[in-house]
């Protein structure tokens, strides 16, 4: 090992894990500490103010600008006094990350002096630069002006001394530049949609709520080997080492103990996190070595989003205080599992009902049975544009990969939902199997308890399964931004719920019995969506090739699945339900394929350098040494003895050779490759460009790396290898 590597492993290795002041108290107490909610809320606004705020959040009634200032005050008044000194727009732009820029409380005071002011102009709405994010065209570099404006259904948040005030983003023409925005308009038409329809059943109903439960994985790596690994450093991933020797396939770390340096970290974050309202649940070691994930309860979906763009900068930054650096990249390492972002997501009312889970009567199983099969109808009809809303650069290195779900989207139902909807297709009456809920199950071991077990198993290789009162959309990676998921989720339930209710409308109008009606629809729905439904394993040859027969989206390459947001269904549906506006999918379909080029183009600059300023000077080095032995090993000893022993030594020389040789030669044409796609101008020719040409490569340069790390003395490899950076003391 290079004395270099050495002292970085031996660095990593030996931290001890950082202390963690825990608050003192129940956690209840300081849950939400750091957050303006209700209770600020109703502490520090007039109380007719705090009755037209609560309304807008509630009801998603229209905010009066004119209460606007008292709001503003009482929110400085809170911030202030817990120790804020600046404030910022906090959003969540094109870039998978968010952006904010503080401003401090101070105005003059006309006598030479300051005061902490904050108005409700400046809460309401500031100016970003629009022309400095990504737009897909919308904005010039010469248009600067964009708006953020207050989304008061996110509460606000103090981090550090800055008082964050969750936003949306539009260009100064109206389309929105960021992800908040179109999730906004999607939980609103879905909420329409799904309250007309609950109707039938509820007349009561006069608000449905899409909830997010998203579940985080992600890896820690030491932060000294990270520091060493430019690839880690630049792209989120190694683009090069071999498997260890050890990793995964003994399965002992998923669910062990989890290492001390670990629980430090993750007791910060989760008092740091408890303190912003984030209600995170559960923590636990994953499958692959140094993975670990975290979950909170859920809750509606636009809070839930914001949540989890928060926990990522948290994690980011809480990491370091005990030595790692957190990759969020969803296959940071070959040959083991990579890290998703499980979004469980269901539909609510206003008036307790849970739309996603059966009942105990025919009335709220029909309800319950309405909801699941339109669901799997708006996942059938849009299959191919859910796996664009996630699929990346990134997350296709992980989809069909060890634990991940293929990349084609399908739905598991379990047995007896299944049965359910064979009976009612099958069947011309009313009446259909009702699902049960949990039922026991006894061991024959007097001390455990009777164990009750859900109406439907799990299927780890379904993109989309139903987990007894939820939907589970698996494929999500661990890096993205759940709204994209969200929008279109929501969005293509919207479209489909409106369709749906329309149809039965037009039933009960020509003197159909409302229930008769319904089950009509859905009879005739299930018939429809069926090639969506598949319970089986989502890995297999098989079914790549049945999902194709079925008419399913199949496709693999990542700029052209993209292709899916500009289809006239794909329009239509956006528009329709006022989500987005076909300029704004083409906006946004233009920054998808340019941050794909320029995502490949990066890891093949990273790949190029790597190869030729640090591994074929390493292999070749070594390569010298062993000529040398040779030479020497000639000189001492006869030349069939000196041949004999020198063997091995020869055929180690020939091997570097060969494997330098193709590197060499392969980073070339990968960079000429590269050349040529720049000329491109087109953004979508481009990114294919990159995909059919680029990045092939660099799997073909990796192959030759991994076997001379295989070969070359351990003492002179410079980069932390695999069976360093994946195991942490």
């Amino acid at each position: 090992m290079s004395n270099l590597r050495f002292k970085m492993v031996e660095t990593a290795f030996g931290k001890k894990p950082s202390p963690v002041s825990v608050p003192d108290g129940r956690t209840s107490d300081y849950f939400g500490m750091y957050v303006f909610n209700r209770e600020k809320m109703f502490r520090y606004l007039p109380a007719k103010v705090f009755a037209q705020l609560t309304d807008v959040i509630d009801t998603g009634s229209a905010l009066d600008r004119s209460i606007a200032d008292e709001v503003a005050a009482g929110m400085k008044k809170w911030a202030v006094e817990m120790g804020a000194t600046h404030y910022t727009h906090w959003f969540a732009p094109l870039t998978e990350g968010t952006a904010e820029k503080h401003d401090s409380f101070i105005e003059h005071d006309g006598k030479g002096g300051v005061i902490e002011e904050f108005s409700g102009k400046l809460l309401v709405q500031q100016e970003p630069d629009a022309s400095s994010f990504p737009s897909g065209g919308i904005r010039n570099t010469f248009e600067a002006r964009g708006y953020s404006a207050w989304d008061p259904s996110s509460p606000a948040f103090i981090v550090d001394d800055t008082l964050c005030i969750p936003t949306i983003f539009i260009a100064y023409t109206g389309e929105s530049l960021d992800y908040k925005a179109p999730l906004l308009k999607a939980l609103r038409a879905v909420d329409k949609a799904a309250t007309d329809v609950c109707r039938y059943f509820n007349p009561d109903v006069r608000k449905v709520y899409a909830y997010l439960g998203w579940e985080q994985e992600y890896f820690l790596v030491d932060e000294g080997l990270y520091a060493a690994r430019p690839d880690l450093l630049l792209t989120g991933r190694t683009l090069m080492g071999h498997d260890s020797a050890k990793n995964q396939q003994l399965e002992d770390h998923y669910f062990g103990a989890i290492p001390s340096r670990v629980t430090a970290f993750m007791k910060e974050l989760e008092i740091e996190a408890l303190k912003l309202g984030i209600p995170l649940k559960t923590r636990h070691n994953e499958v692959a070595p140094n993975q670990f994930e975290l979950a909170p309860v859920y809750e509606e979906c636009n809070l839930a989003n914001d949540h989890n763009m928060l926990i990522m900068s948290l994690m980011r930054k809480i990491a370091r205080n005990h030595g790692f650096r957190v990759l969020l990249h969803e296959k940071p390492f070959k040959g083991i599992n990579g890290s998703g972002k499980h979004n469980n997501w269901s539909l609510g009312t206003d008036t307790g009902l849970a739309l996603m889970s059966p009942g105990k009567d025919f009335s709220s199983n029909l309800r319950f049975v309405t909801f699941v099969v339109n669901t799997l109808m708006a996942v059938y009809r849009h299959n191919g544009l859910l796996k664009a809303s996630i699929i990346s650069a990134s997350n296709a290195h992980r989809l069909g990969a060890n634990e991940a779900p293929p990349a084609i989207i399908s739905s598991f139902l379990g047995a007896q939902l299944s049965a359910v909807l064979h009976h009612i297709e099958e069947s011309e009456d009313e009446s259909f199997q009702t699902l049960s809920g949990k039922k026991g199950m006894k061991l024959d071991i007097p001390q455990i308890p009777e164990i009750l077990v859900d109406n439907t198993d799990r299927n780890r290789t379904s993109p989309f399964a139903f987990t007894g009162n939820r939907f589970e959309f698996r494929a999500v990676g661990s890096e993205a931004n759940c709204a994209s998921a969200m929008i279109v989720l929501n969005a293509a339930l919207a479209e489909q719920l409106t369709e749906f209710k329309a149809a039965v409308d037009k039933r009960i109008a020509s003197g159909e019995e409302k229930d008769r009606a319904i089950l009509s629809e859905i009879r005739k729905c299930i018939k429809i969506c069926k090639p969506i439904h598949f319970d089986g394993n989502g890995y297999s040859e098989e079914w790549k090739a049945e999902a194709a027969r079925r008419g399913l989206d199949c496709e693999t390459s990542v700029p052209v699945i993209y292709d899916s947001y500009l289809t006239e269904d794909s329009v239509s549906m956006f528009e329709k339900t006022g989500v987005m506006t076909r300029k704004e999918l083409e906006a946004r379909n233009g920054v998808k394929w340019e941050t794909y080029t320029k995502k490949i183009q990066i890891e093949a600059r990273v790949l190029g350098d790597l190869a030729m300023n640090h591994i074929v000077p390493v292999a070749t080095g070594y390569q010298s040494s062993l000529l040398d032995n040779v030479h020497k090993m000639h000189e001492i000893f006869p030349k069939e003895k000196a041949d004999a022993m020198t063997v091995r030594n020869m055929e180690l020389i020939e091997e570097i050779s060969e494997h330098t040789a193709f590197i060499k030669g392969h980073v070339d044409s990968m960079t000429e490759a590269r050349k040529i796609a720049n000329r491109i101008e087109d953004e979508r020719e481009k990114a294919i460009a990159y995909h059919d040409t680029v990045f092939p490569a660099l799997d073909e340069i990796r192959y030759h790396i991994d076997k001379l790390e295989l070969i070359v003395d351990d003492r002179i490899w410079t980069l932390p290898k695999y069976r360093e950076l994946l195991f942490i003391r």
